[in-house]
Parts: structure tokens; sequence; C-alpha cells
């Protein structure tokens, strides 16, 4: 028997109807379960064929667990190596390479100085750093937030030097970035499944949460697949199974806004009836598809196509 596991947190919704939906398909020898950990042994199997991962960002223990896990020959759905790798920066960095609209960004180093260091330990950072040339590359209005993270979780929009200066102050040991506003027409999240699968939701970040999917507007058959054409390229380098990419149109170019989201909100309360639906029905039958191709040796993750090709580069030196 090949079991799939799903390991969350609070979340409820979502994982329920994730394991009811597999275990209805009545797939021969495949069965889903929340993960039970019990125990952590090295080099011990997980016990399952296939993770998804929707807290391990949160929990240190989950991911290092899961590491293991997929050592040991299970499928994790994201790549806990990767994902632990993953930042906002490097990918808006990674995109100016592959052809995707991304807004200016520049990275700043904390205002407080990280746990265990010193002024000596930052003896190669310039002080102070080119504000003026930093300010001009990324313009006023701009948001500054987190390099790593989501949530919306101190997030601030900015409108001027007076203001930046005034909410760094606040931010403590966080690595923040400053983002070019893009003052959007219509903005869209994407769900992309297994690289594969994509859903294109209308969304509107000003809205409430609860109704940020309820939008007045609709793409075009040829934005819907500029769009999605986008979201498949985003996920192919970077490898995610299951991920959100957000972007905002400006002038007629989709911008990606944000496309680091492994662990995206699938509650039913906020994304939708249709919406869980699709997710749902999607993530359960490509869980069940890399179940029933994985035979319990190797690796089973998903790399993108940035590890890929540096990998082979090296094995040609």
């Amino acid at each position: 028997m090949k079991k799939i596991g799903i390991l969350h947190g609070k979340e409820r919704s979502f994982p329920e109807a994730f394991v009811a939906r597999v275990n209805s398909k009545n797939v021969p020898g495949i069965i889903a379960e929340p993960v039970r950990i019990d125990k952590a042994m090295q080099g011990v199997p997980s016990g399952y064929s296939v993770i998804i991962d929707r807290i391990s960002q949160d929990v240190p223990f989950y991911r290092t667990w899961l590491k293991n896990a997929a050592v040991m020959g299970t499928a994790v759905i994201n790549n806990p190596f990767w994902w632990s790798a993953d930042d906002k920066y490097f990918n808006n960095c990674l995109m100016t390479q592959v052809g995707v609209p991304v807004p200016k960004t520049a990275i700043l180093p904390s205002r407080d100085l990280p746990d265990d260091t010193s002024d000596e330990s930052f003896a190669n950072l310039g002080f102070p750093l080119d504000w003026d040339s930093i300010f001009q590359y990324v313009g006023f209005p701009a948001y500054m937030k987190p390099f790593a993270g989501g949530g919306w979780k101190h997030v601030y929009r900015l409108g001027s030097a007076e203001e930046f200066f005034q909410k760094h102050n606040e931010t403590g040991q966080l690595v923040m970035l400053l983002q070019e506003e893009i003052v959007f027409e219509e903005y869209y999240r994407c769900y992309c499944i297994g690289g594969k699968h994509v859903r294109i939701m209308p969304y509107e970040p000003r809205n409430p949460h609860h109704l940020r999917y309820v939008a007045d507007f609709s793409p075009s058959p040829q934005r819907l697949q500029e769009m999605t054409d986008i979201v498949l390229r985003i996920n192919k380098y970077l490898g995610y199974d299951f991920n959100t990419v957000e972007l905002a149109v400006r002038n007629n170019i989709p911008y990606a806004i944000d496309f680091c989201n492994p662990a995206p909100d699938a509650e039913r309360t906020s994304v939708g009836e249709e919406n869980f639906e699709w997710v749902v029905e999607t993530a359960a039958s490509y869980a069940i598809e890399r179940a029933l191709e994985n035979d319990g040796h190797g690796d089973h993750l998903t790399w993108g196509e940035y590890v890929k090709r540096s990998s082979t580069k090296m094995q040609l030196i």
C-alpha cells in the first residue's frame, strides 16, 4: 500500500478535503492520510510515497524531517531542499534572466545587527549605503517587504525617503526588499500544480481578505494564454510542484509581483468554492500520479531548470 500524506498546521478545510478526495477515487494500492510523526531517526523511511507540505516553513523540525524523508525516497511537494534555499530576491534576479517582467527591486541589510554579530562583521558593507541611487532606481511610491516570508506581514507602502527611513527603523533584524510599485489595471493570482496545471484567478488585493477573489474583471483569451505561459515558465525554472504566482497588469504587461508561495492559501472561505474545488481535485490527482510512479528508490523530488542546468554544467567540467 502506497501512502500519500499531508503535513499541515491549523489549516483544516484543504487538508481534510484533499485526504477525502484522494481516498474517494479508490485507486488500488493508494491511501491518503494526515502525516503522523512519532519518532525521527536518520536513514529511516517516512512510510509515505508522497507528502504534501503545508507547514514546514514555520516549523524547522518538520523541514529537516522532510529532508530525511526525501533522501529515503519520498516525493515531497514542494522540494524541501530548494524551498530552504529560495528567497524572493533571488527569484526576481532569476526572472530578469528568463524574460519575465518583474518590478525594480533592491535588497537591504537589516536595520539591526543580527544576533552574534558586531559592526566588524559588516566590514565589507558600505556605510552609509548609496540611498540616493537605490531610491532613484526603485522610485516612490514603493513597497518594502521581507525578502522571505509571506502573508502580507511587515509590508509597507512608502511615499518618500522620509517614510522609508521611518519604517525601516522599525524592521529590526528583518532583511527587507524595496520594490517598485506597479500601479495595475488588473491583478491575478495564479495556481500552478505539477508544473503543468494552471488556474488563473482574478484577484483584488485591495479588498478585505475574504473578498480578494471577488473582482469585476477577467482576462481576454490572449491575456489568459500569455499569463499561463508566464506562470509555467516561472515554475519550470524554480521547480515548484505547488505554488501561486501573482501577476499585476500595467500598460498591458503582466508583471510577476510575488511568485514564491509554496504553501499558498487554499482555504475554502477565502479562495471561493470553485477555486477550492479546482485546487483539491488537481492536487489529489497529481499526488496520486506521483505516488504511482514512485518506486521507493532514488530521488523523487522536482528540481527546477535553474538547478538542472547548473548541475549539467558541473558534470561537463
